[in-house]
């Protein structure tokens, strides 16, 4: 262990530095660590991949398993405020100390192997749960899924979310490109559940090329729902008379809707009751995901950042009813599509708060603007900001009580914001 290594603090530091890149996606590395680690569950593991809805696929399932009495692991990322939001035991973060416990392990297995944040988080996580006497490991994948570290554990259960355009410089630029990544978590003989309506045909392909047990949402499994409640149509099982989960938006009933068909193949292993999923809908909170804070103005915080996320953004936006103004204070990555996103809001922002992110990844505000302005929206206002901070502060000042202000467009966005408003209760 390294000697300077005693807090969670100083540990991320070290396993930041020890891989030249950030992403290499690869599993021959992590792959030969995982094996020296030695760990190992008997737990049910379930796989959640997509390009957008991994995060509130995983916190539906996290939070109906709870609620029929399982003793659930997860693994989310990237977190918004602290490192520990990433693993979760029984539905709260784990402690530094256990995480410091988890990274001395991975490292004193890893030898002279190196490996990225992620993959270092990934492992560490699952020593974590192979500490445990747990039911059910929910993983989460962090890019694509073919070679992410999280497909290195071989689940009973894979949920795609859905497939669409976001990191093209890894996963290809075509949705036939993307969708083949995404269905590399399915495995022989294993449930695999696609929760996108029109899935490309290499998912299709790919799924019957390994001979997964695949379910496609609107052909095998779906849902109908009026305004009061909606039911879930599975192959075998109708849950009827379901609250609307809590999460806020238009697109988590596709979600739920594969996070009942996944209970509905693990049936036999880890069976629900109706009550159980009742509970578990009306009690998932999951913060950044169209996340509306309480108060005047209104504050919308929603980590959307590729152009299907921000579309279904927009439809949120506009089911919220009538507000004055709307100020948008939005900081984006440049490997993201700016141009794709942005232009999914035309005519909805009033006062565009643009901001810079940091590092070499982070877009600056003015090329932000500069994005807008070739778009040809010449009716909304335009302000640059060093960062999200400034800029919601500054929306914070001149909004008024009838207005909304809106944080999005990555992670990084929302958790300053939302680090922000904390600071000024």
């Amino acid at each position: 262990m390294p000697v300077s290594c005693v807090t969670l603090a100083d540990w991320l530091v070290f396993i930041e530095s020890q891989h030249v890149r950030s992403i290499d996606l690869s599993l021959d590395r992590v792959g030969r660590v995982r094996q020296s680690l030695s760990a190992a569950t008997d737990a049910v593991v379930i796989t959640v991949g997509g390009t957008n809805g991994k995060g509130s696929t995983c916190a539906m399932l996290e939070a109906i398993l709870l609620a029929a009495g399982f003793r659930v692991g997860v693994y989310t990322s990237p977190h918004l405020q602290r490192y520990n939001e990433r693993v979760r035991l029984g539905g709260a973060d784990v402690s530094d100390s256990t995480l410091c416990a988890a990274f001395a392990a991975v490292e004193a297995a890893r030898g002279e192997i190196p490996l990225t944040y992620f993959e270092y988080g990934t492992l560490a996580a699952w020593w974590i749960f192979c500490e445990q006497c747990l039911d059910v490991i929910v993983l989460e994948v962090g890019l694509g899924g073919r070679l992410d570290a999280a497909n290195l554990f071989d689940s009973d259960c894979a949920i795609v979310t859905s497939v669409a355009m976001d990191h093209m410089d890894y996963l290809g630029d075509t949705r036939e490109a993307i969708g083949f990544e995404k269905a590399g978590i399915f495995r022989p003989g294993k449930p695999a559940i696609c929760g996108d309506p029109q899935p490309p045909a290499s998912l299709l392909g790919h799924a019957e090329a390994v001979g997964s047990v695949l379910r496609v949402q609107g052909r095998d499994f779906g849902y109908r729902a009026d305004k009061q409640q909606w039911d879930f149509i599975g192959q075998r099982l109708r849950r009827n008379s379901l609250a609307y989960p809590a999460l806020r938006g238009a697109t988590q009933l596709l979600n739920a809707a594969s996070v009942l068909a996944a209970l509905e193949a693990l049936e036999s292993r880890i069976p629900v009751s109706m009550q159980a999923v009742r509970e578990g809908l009306m009690s998932v909170e999951l913060a950044g995901r169209f996340q509306i804070l309480p108060g005047r103005p209104a504050v919308v915080l929603d980590v959307a950042h590729n152009p299907q996320a921000v579309s279904t953004l927009a439809e949120n936006l506009a089911s919220m009813g009538f507000y004055r103004e709307t100020w948008a204070v939005c900081g984006m990555l440049l490997d993201k599509d700016i141009e794709g996103s942005l232009g999914c809001l035309r005519g909805r922002v009033d006062h565009w708060l643009l901001c810079d992110l940091p590092g070499p990844r982070g877009a600056k505000a003015a090329h932000l603007e500069q994005v807008i302005r070739n778009a040809g929206d010449t009716a909304s206002r335009i302000s640059c900001f060093d960062s999200p901070s400034a800029a919601y502060r500054h929306g914070r000042g001149h909004a008024g009580e009838d207005d909304r202000i809106l944080a999005f467009g990555s992670f990084l966005t929302v958790a300053e914001v939302m680090a922000t408003v904390v600071a000024s209760r």
